[in-house]
């Protein structure tokens, strides 16, 4: 399949993503690192907790932005969509994982993707605790960055039904009576789920399928890029193109992923 954008553009956006994702370790460390006030999107109809933290790193990513691109559209979680006639959108999930960041486990991430006409292209997942960060460079490659060293990644190919580690969680979303449908998925789960960090595992091969529920643009947009460019599969449970959001299937090979569509499908719909 041709590259939606050449390699020359692919350079200029990923070593601008490559340099943002310091500069928000920096921006964390220095002003972020501190008390921060919580409040809930949901107020009371359950949680969906939001931090100043959320609000500041957004507002930093889109000055950066607008300084660079400031044709471009954007699509943020916390400010919503600035409209313009540019075929390139970037979608910024600012605190991916913010329910770790609440209660100071290191999981959480800044995540961001370039969109083509729709498509995501380029993604960042940058993990500023845990300093490192995962950045595809084309259609065909994907690096973690750490300790000033990049190493390229790929999935685990050789993944069998078999020997399969599943990271996988519900987030609160799939009903108990509904989980109930999915015995084997359950029996499957043995691994740890942390937002994008599982998805960025998969893609360096720590683990072969990831299930995740609920997923909204912002969240799935910029691993998708990541995931496929170290060579593995992404659909929605029912099968459709992982552009849609919602229900999030990820896996190492076709195998493995045709296998577990089949074993969420009482639960798909």
């Amino acid at each position: 399949m041709k590259s939606l954008v050449s390699s020359k553009e692919y350079k200029l956006y990923a070593n601008f993503l490559n340099k943002l994702a310091k500069e928000l370790t920096t921006y964390y460390y220095f002003k972020l690192n501190k008390t921060f006030k919580v409040s809930n999107k949901l107020k009371g109809k359950g949680y969906d907790p939001v931090t100043t933290s959320d609000k500041a790193f957004e507002k930093f990513i889109r000055s950066k932005l607008k300084k660079k691109f400031p044709d471009h559209q954007v699509i943020g979680e916390e400010f919503g969509h600035k409209k313009s006639k540019s075929d390139f959108t970037w979608v910024i999930d600012p605190i991916d994982g913010t329910r770790s960041f609440v209660i100071g486990n290191p999981t959480w991430s800044n995540l961001i993707s370039l969109n083509y006409k729709g498509n995501p292209i380029l993604g960042l997942a940058n993990f500023p605790v845990l300093k490192k960060y995962y950045l595809n460079y084309s259609d065909k490659v994907a690096y973690v960055f750490q300790s000033g060293k990049r190493k390229k990644i790929s999935v685990n190919k050789k993944a069998t039904f078999k020997s399969v580690k599943v990271s996988a969680a519900f987030h609160g979303w799939l009903s108990l009576d509904k989980q109930k449908k999915i015995p084997q998925i359950l029996k499957l789960m043995q691994f740890p789920c942390s937002d994008a960090l599982s998805y960025s595992h998969l893609a360096e091969g720590r683990v072969d399928i990831v299930i995740q529920c609920s997923n909204k643009i912002w969240d799935i947009h910029p691993l998708i890029p990541i995931v496929k460019a170290a060579g593995g599969n992404i659909s929605t449970w029912d099968n459709r193109d992982a552009i849609n959001a919602g229900n999030i299937l990820v896996s190492s090979n076709k195998t493995i992923h045709n296998k577990f569509l089949k074993l969420l499908k009482p639960v798909s719909k």
